[in-house]
């Protein structure tokens, strides 16, 4: 048996239920917790509004049996990256999304249609971007949607959805942001940075298969300083990190050259710097000021101090505890982390 609703249909039952049982609101995190219709199944789906016109959803749930939602002829303002980690969603048009099949779905007209979600547990996350978000993050220096990216804003011209199919770094990516280990502030943070390697990570292949390649990225004296200023604060506030919004604001750039000019000038991402700075800070409270484990994990930015311990072994090769008693630190992550060398 197939349930089949129509677009508002579908909309409405959600609508009830969010009356019936109130959607859980974090603040901090920016999300909110919604759960699924008992007269569709079972599960939640997780929103987080991470910048204004970036919404990232991760769905966890399951139909009590196959559902189809229909919709008419619509225009389509958004920009969506959907990456199923489990189950699948047939299309009208014969496309499908599932462990193997992204969903990208671009801003346009979309022609009358439907989608089937299968009687099957269903985990995937999605993006969904404004046309001006979008835009902003890939513009040139004219402001302007390279040509390689511009089939993914047709306007008032017909839209089709595309299934590329999926790879290991986008699977890696997509579980990291499921499996995040953070929470509020710092957890929000951290989905900024994997939800924009998730867009680059889908769309780089399907780029690099029309032929373009991406130009040497280059900075001004100008931006150079602003990069730098940015990492000082990073360093300044690691207890308290400002989003990459916020950072992005106070140093006077856009999100996208923040994010490039990381890349560029520390080969790692806003996020990762932070980490990385956040783990020498911890080895310093460790070893200097004889904090406990859990001060030194909730200092850092973990909730959960087990999930502090595992990430602090695969950095270093030894427990936080065995820091504290003065074990020595694995040599390959001391040449990587060499502003520790003159502390251990």
């Amino acid at each position: 048996m197939t349930l089949t609703l129509t677009e508002q249909n579908y909309h409405n039952l959600w609508n009830e239920s969010n009356q019936q049982t109130p959607p859980l609101v974090d603040p901090d995190a920016g999300s909110k917790k919604y759960f699924m219709p008992k007269l569709l199944g079972k599960g939640y789906n997780l929103d987080f509004a991470l910048y204004p016109g970036c919404l990232l959803g991760i769905f966890n749930y399951q139909y009590r049996e196959d559902v189809q939602i229909q919709w008419e002829e619509m225009n389509y303002p958004t920009v969506g990256f959907w990456v199923m980690l489990c189950g699948t969603i047939c299309q009208s048009n014969g496309g499908v999304s599932d462990n193997r099949h992204n969903l990208i779905l671009g801003s346009g007209m979309w022609q009358q249609g439907s989608a089937t979600f299968r009687e099957q547990p269903l985990v995937y996350i999605d993006l969904v971007l404004s046309q001006e978000w979008f835009t902003s993050f890939f513009a040139n220096e004219n402001r302007e949607l390279p040509p390689a990216l511009s089939f993914l804003i047709k306007n008032n011209d017909w839209q089709i959805p595309l299934c590329p199919k999926t790879n290991l770094a986008i699977e890696r990516v997509a579980h990291e942001i499921i499996h995040c280990p953070y929470k509020k502030t710092t957890q929000r943070l951290f989905l900024q940075g994997k939800s924009q390697q998730l867009i680059t990570s889908i769309l780089t292949p399907i780029v690099a298969e029309q032929g373009k390649l991406k130009p040497l990225y280059q900075m001004k004296p100008t931006t150079l300083a602003q990069i730098y200023a940015a990492r000082d604060v990073l360093r300044s506030r690691l207890e308290n990190p400002p989003t990459v919004l916020e950072l992005a604001q106070q140093v006077g750039l856009s999100v996208r050259t923040l994010h490039n000019g990381f890349q560029f000038l520390f080969a790692t991402t806003i996020f990762n710097y932070l980490t990385e700075q956040r783990m020498i800070l911890a080895v310093q409270q460790l070893r200097e000021i004889n904090q406990s484990v859990l001060e030194v994990a909730n200092l850092v930015g973990y909730a959960n101090p087990a999930k502090f311990a595992v990430a602090f072994k695969r950095k270093f090769g030894i427990t936080p505890s065995e820091c504290a008693q003065g074990k020595k630190i694995d040599r390959i992550a001391l040449l990587e982390l060499k502003p520790l060398l003159k502390l251990l």
